[in-house]
């Protein structure tokens, strides 16, 4: 038992290693999942700088219902702010790298041989 514990929390030790510095999405042994960005793996810990969301003016609307809007129907924005948290790789159950979508190809554009570049 002990050394199945041991082979897994190296796997994931060396995993982590691999995606240090990427956006991974992390998944806890309660169930709990977190989005973040490696920053640091030691022998039994992984330093991850998790995002957060928080909304422009917060603190004037705690009182208001208005979740979205401000006094002039203006949406506020948002903005994500990442904390440093710790976490014992005991507690981490997976690990993986959060997929983002690719954009659109690039298209060059090439001009017709009788009109002039348009970039002079």
């Amino acid at each position: 038992m002990n050394e199945e514990y041991n082979e897994e929390t190296r796997n994931l030790h060396d995993q982590c290693k691999k995606y240090s510095f990427y956006h991974v999405t992390l998944t806890m042994r309660d169930g709990s999942s977190f989005d973040g960005i490696i920053e640091d793996v030691d022998r039994d810990r992984v330093s991850v700088l998790v995002g957060e969301d928080v909304m422009e003016g917060e603190s004037e609307h705690q009182g208001d219902n208005r979740q979205y809007f401000d006094g002039y129907g203006r949406p506020r924005r948002r903005f994500r702010r990442f904390r440093r948290r710790n976490f014992p790789l005991g507690s981490l159950a997976a690990l993986a790298l959060l997929p983002y979508v690719t954009p659109y190809p690039y298209y060059p554009y090439y001009p017709q041989p009788y009109y002039p570049y348009p970039y002079y």
